[in-house]
């Protein structure tokens, strides 16, 4: 029976969505059926329009992705999120998708899912680390399975953090995640896929 992983992500300028895309592969290659949805802006359309970058980033994600549902929660077995940092948390637009799941939470419905998260910052010691470990919070209120990468392959020790994968990317599309950046992601979601596989065997 293959595990369903769910990578449900917000990514302004794209570069979360690169680390979506290698969470998806990862999973994918860890024996996964994998489903790949974004979190939508929640700034006015004349803002977005009026930022070329942007507009531009939002118009080729909302090409390639699906808009997140509540109920993409329910049908997966894991679910990976993504998010930039804002000021070392998760993205408002990520925290208004939590902040739809009170029927789910109230049914119990995401119990023993397995959780797992990723992130991007503009700088170095930016918030990668507290903004992974701010997932972990509504993940354990829903009484999920939290599965980070920790140490374990090699390439933990030259990008990412045990807490999640991550990217420093100055907050420009033309600062993308590093190889490093992607192989943490890839070894993340694959890492979930094998370790759900193991729990909904039983």
């Amino acid at each position: 029976m293959k595990p369903k992983v769910l990578v449900v992500f917000y990514s302004r300028t794209g570069n979360v969505a690169k680390l979506a895309d290698a969470e998806a592969e990862g999973a994918l290659a860890g024996g996964a059926e994998v489903r790949v949805v974004r979190v939508d802006d929640l700034a006015p359309a004349e803002v977005i329009s009026s930022n070329e970058g942007w507009r531009q980033a939002r118009d080729t994600q909302r090409a390639k992705y699906p808009e997140a549902r509540i109920d993409d929660l329910e049908w997966a077995d894991a679910i990976i999120f993504g998010t930039p940092t804002r000021y070392g948390n998760m993205a408002a637009e990520m925290k208004l998708y939590l902040d739809k799941t009170a029927s789910l939470w109230a049914e119990g419905k995401l119990a023993n899912k397995v959780g797992s998260a990723f992130t991007s910052t503009a700088t170095t010691h930016g918030g990668n680390e507290t903004t992974l470990l701010t997932f972990f919070i509504p993940m354990s209120h829903f009484g999920m399975i939290i599965v980070p990468p920790g140490y374990t392959d090699p390439i933990l020790f030259q990008a990412g953090t045990p807490y999640g994968a991550s990217a420093v990317v100055g907050g420009r599309a033309d600062i993308p995640p590093t190889d490093a950046d992607l192989q943490v992601a890839h070894h993340q979601g694959k890492r979930v896929a094998e370790i759900t596989a193991k729990i909904i065997a039983k």
